[in-house]
């Protein structure tokens, strides 16, 4: 191509967008979301094994979801010593890790939850995570406190640079309405949602893309899993449920959401490597999901 008709090329490509809404220019780029793995698939073995299972399906992203055998992880009992060697067993693997939970009682006195919560944001700190996360809580009468609870939590989170996010889990936390609520409650800008399509399905039986259209525009993270139905088993693979991937990252697409997706629902394997090449299988699905969108 010579400069002429490179310019006259480009001259009708740009002139072809300037006729066309903003929001159908940006709607032809594809998302490059970043997508990373929880170790839950793994609990059935170590936290190593996790780390080993991770990296072998082809993940670089992880995050610190769910209670390990023998691991502290950021709760208020890890130590410095700890949290270094955990650091460095996760980067040794190729891996960064983005995020924890929030690990409280919701029975125990406020302030209580509210000086042990202060020792987890510094080990998330420590570890130089971007999130900490919360399922929330099931009981009407334990509602007040968690409100109260990750109001300090957002504020003290934001000090030291991580932010606060909330998943959809039943109960307080259950679809947009209770959502809504936490939030309004909490009433702080650095409370956002992490929303989990397959837990919507799995909790109260209602479409995830409805649920979603009220509170997208506050969804930071995505939590990745399937479900066929009201308590059905999650730990799956996708595609085998009702959860429409494709019109949900759409939707979340649509308000300028940019990741991360962490896979969290894999079928378990007899085996760890069984376990790891269904959490590749996983990955490859939403790979080729974004790619159509």
């Amino acid at each position: 191509m010579n400069r002429r008709t490179f310019l006259q090329t480009a001259t009708a490509a740009t002139s072809a967008l300037a006729g066309l809404p903003i929001s159908r220019v940006f709607a032809v780029e594809k998302p490059n979301w970043p997508i990373g793995c929880f170790n839950r698939p793994w609990t059935k073995w170590s936290y190593d094994d996790a780390l080993d299972g991770i990296a072998a399906a082809g993940y670089k992203l992880t995050g610190l979801l769910t209670a390990q055998k023998g691991e502290a992880f950021t709760s208020s009992a890890a130590t410095p010593e700890y949290l270094d060697a955990l650091k460095k067993r996760i980067a040794q693997r190729g891996l960064t890790v983005n995020m924890t939970v929030v690990r409280f009682k919701p029975d125990a006195p406020l302030a209580d939850n509210i000086a042990d919560l202060h020792q987890q944001i510094e080990n998330a700190a420590r570890l130089e995570l971007k999130f900490m996360l919360t399922f929330g809580v099931d009981k009407p009468e334990h509602y007040e406190n968690f409100y109260r609870l990750m109001a300090a939590a957002a504020a003290q989170s934001d000090k030291r640079g991580l932010k606060l996010v909330l998943k959809p889990h039943g109960g307080g936390s259950g679809a947009s309405e209770e959502i809504l609520r936490c939030m309004e409650k909490v009433a702080h800008t650095n409370f956002k949602i992490w929303y989990d399509a397959g837990n919507i399905i799995y909790y109260t039986g209602k479409d995830p893309l409805a649920e979603l259209e009220p509170i997208a525009k506050h969804v930071t993270g995505f939590c990745a899993k399937d479900c066929a139905a009201p308590k059905a088993e999650v730990m799956s693979q996708f595609g085998t449920g009702k959860v429409d991937f494709k019109v949900v990252f759409a939707k979340l697409k649509s308000v300028g959401f940019n990741g991360p997706i962490m896979v969290e629902g894999v079928k378990v394997g007899a085996t760890a490597e069984e376990t790891t090449a269904n959490a590749r299988d996983n990955r490859e699905f939403l790979e080729k999901t974004l790619a159509a969108i």
